[in-house]
């Protein structure tokens, strides 16, 4: 499986190959690195790459983010996958700033729960859409007028397409 990793602002493509054991090959940004990785403690590890030793201290934050300390780097380390990704997107498109409502991926219009011109209270859903076999429902964060529904229940949708626009 495949995923990308923020490792202090700076996004590389990450995927593990092969493990069995303490072995493990994984691609970075397109270079396999054949690694024996042991975690001698909790959260405390020792890497064996190309013959050189290295230890590092794994602490986990939130979500799905870490601090990693060497000797001589602390870095903070975010591994984003397709949920994470999806929950990112998903929050940027529900921001009380936001003039539209979106969704971060193609989908599917499952029901619309507003009129144009209906005055809708923060919290209030007005749209589910389907995608990734789950259904969300999308409220808006603040009082909102609806100005223009730009879709229909059974329209298939693109990521970041606008759905809904708000006065």
């Amino acid at each position: 499986m495949s995923y990308q990793i923020d490792i202090n602002g700076n996004i590389k493509d990450f995927e593990i190959l092969n493990r069995n054991e303490n072995s493990i090959s994984a691609r970075i940004d397109g270079k396999v690195y054949d690694l024996d990785l042991l975690e001698t403690e909790p959260g405390l590890f020792n890497i064996i790459y190309k013959g050189k030793n290295y230890n590092f201290e794994v602490i986990p934050k939130e979500n799905k983010t870490f601090q990693v300390a060497t000797s001589k780097n602390t870095l903070e380390i975010e591994i984003i996958d397709a949920e994470s990704r999806y929950m990112k997107n998903r929050k940027g498109a529900e921001e009380e700033d936001a003039a539209y409502i979106s969704t971060p991926m193609p989908g599917q219009v499952v029901k619309i729960l507003v009129e144009e011109g209906q005055e809708v209270k923060g919290g209030e859903t007005v749209i589910i859409v389907s995608a990734m076999k789950m259904e969300s429902e999308y409220k808006v964060v603040k009082d909102r007028i609806i100005k223009e529904i730009l879709v229909k229940e059974g329209d298939n949708i693109e990521g970041d397409q606008p759905l809904i626009l708000f006065e």
